[in-house]
């Protein structure tokens, strides 16, 4: 099979642990929605990424997309639990979720707007939203009973949560320290070396109408 996407987009790099830990290989192809749009394209009409290519050439967008067909491929994974925890996890999921869609749109309007256009009033609400999830993200890591968000072993909540975490720090940036509990558990997962095999740091490049720095 093949993965199409940088590891920098969080939602490529979730897929990408999500398989590695149900005993999948695939190729890798590192395509950016900026200079491979076209190509990438090709397999997914929006030109976004993730995008997975199975073996019999089916295409699959969208992490949820490729994670739902996971789930249901690799049952001895249990990416979710069953009844409460799942509520549970899914709970989260959608909070981290939900802070890394404003993480990108709030990327996307410091990079291709310049101060003087930018909506300060987006800027501020999307950043309340973000805010505001880490903080019920926060107080989800607080009170879990053991190493792991939801249950005893590993599930898509941790490893949704400390991808889109990480994003979140360097894309708009953030402080994690500010939310303690999630920072301490996104530091621990971020020790694993699957974790640390699918990471790439958020390039950030020039936003419009900056000048650069030649001191």
């Amino acid at each position: 099979m093949i993965l199409i996407g940088l590891f920098d987009s969080p939602f490529t790099r979730r897929v990408a642990i999500a398989l590695t830990l149900a005993g999948y290989t695939f190729e890798h192809r590192a395509w950016s929605v900026g200079a491979d749009f076209d190509r990438i394209r090709e397999y997914s009409p929006l030109g976004r990424v993730p995008v997975l290519v199975l073996d019999d050439g089916e295409v699959l967008t969208e992490s949820a997309l490729i994670l739902d067909w996971l789930e249901h491929e690799a049952p001895h994974l249990a990416l979710l639990p069953s009844g409460r925890e799942r509520r549970d996890a899914l709970r989260l999921i959608g909070l981290a979720s939900g802070a890394a869609d404003r993480g990108v749109a709030l990327a996307l309007e410091r990079i291709f707007h310049s101060d003087a256009t930018q909506s300060k009033t987006f800027l501020a609400r999307s950043l309340t939203q973000v805010e505001g999830a880490l903080g019920a993200l926060d107080a989800g890591c607080a009170a879990r009973d053991g190493q792991w968000l939801v249950g005893e072993a590993m599930t898509l909540a941790d490893i949704t949560v400390v991808c889109y975490a990480t994003y979140l720090v360097e894309a708009v940036p953030l402080v994690l320290a500010r939310w303690p509990a999630l920072a301490a558990h996104v530091a621990r997962c971020e020790a694993l070396d699957v974790f640390k095999q699918f990471y790439a740091p958020f390039y950030v490049p020039q936003p419009k109408g900056a000048k650069e720095d030649n001191a």
